[in-house]
């Protein structure tokens, strides 16, 4: 799959000539800060080679390049899960076009599950570090240079000059930001409480079905990366609630607002 990385940067860079120094992943009912970036271009996955298609239905399936905060960004409307049936090769494909196209920043979101009881439905967490409980990793088979050392370090997957920016930005701005640990699992079902009470106890705060594979490849590219969950439900076993795809919806778009701002402030940093 990485093989075909090349050939649809050319693509893109032909056609829409970025320049862009951000790359942005919108995840799971937070695809409205698309509206917020001047387009230039705006590309349906199924116009470009070799990408992959968005099949969850809050996702719309476009890549959109243009200005958001005076900065180039090409940001993803849409993007894959393993649960699809995609491989990880293909998950991150993105993130090595991105790279070959020349951003330096990966800026990621995504809706997640509560396990801090600390955290409310709707509220915002900035990863701080993960744990990767998805059962295959997007480094693994034949090395390709492409996408760094055969080993990479993961001491910082996340950014910390770029947390503590987000951190004081949400301070001044009046805005409940929390910070914690993701944990990634497979999916599509979610946790049963057992599931839950298991994830709390070796140290996650949030959990999801997405976000890891993208952050270990841009890391090993030597990406700097922030991310950043929307909460959308509070998985605490002690209180068990019917959680839904229409609800997890919701819960995010209550949300976005708060993150649109902080991300549209940290932009303003990446020149």
């Amino acid at each position: 799959m990485f093989s075909n990385t090349q050939e649809t940067s050319e693509f893109l860079q032909k056609k829409t000539g970025t320049q862009a120094k951000v790359g942005i992943i919108l995840g799971t009912g937070l695809g409205q800060l698309a509206n917020e970036i001047e387009a230039s271009h705006i590309i349906p996955y199924s116009n470009i080679p070799h990408f992959p298609l968005s099949t969850v239905e809050s996702h719309v399936g476009r890549l959109i390049f243009g200005k958001l905060s005076g900065v180039e960004v090409i940001a993803m409307q849409g993007r894959f899960h393993y649960y699809e049936g995609y491989s990880m090769q293909q998950i991150t494909f993105p993130v090595v076009v991105m790279k070959q196209l020349g951003i330096t920043h990966l800026i990621v979101s995504n809706a997640s599950g509560g396990l801090n009881p600390s955290f409310k439905i709707s509220e915002l967490m900035v990863i701080n570090d993960h744990i990767n409980l998805l059962p295959d990793h997007p480094l693994r088979g034949k090395y390709r240079p492409i996408l760094g050392p055969r080993f990479p370090e993961m001491s910082e997957p996340y950014n910390h000059t770029l947390i503590q920016q987000a951190m004081n930005i949400a301070a001044k701005a009046g805005i409940t930001l929390h910070q914690g640990v993701y944990a990634a699992v497979m999916g599509p079902s979610l946790e049963t409480p057992a599931e839950y009470r298991y994830l709390r106890t070796i140290g996650a705060d949030a959990v999801g079905m997405s976000t890891v594979p993208e952050v270990i490849v841009a890391r090993s590219m030597g990406l700097k990366v922030f991310a950043i969950s929307a909460i959308t439900d509070e998985a605490f076993p002690e209180v068990p609630v019917t959680v839904t795809l229409e609800t997890v919806v919701a819960a995010a778009n209550k949300a976005e607002p708060h993150m649109t701002y902080i991300i549209k402030q940290l932009i303003q940093g990446v020149a």
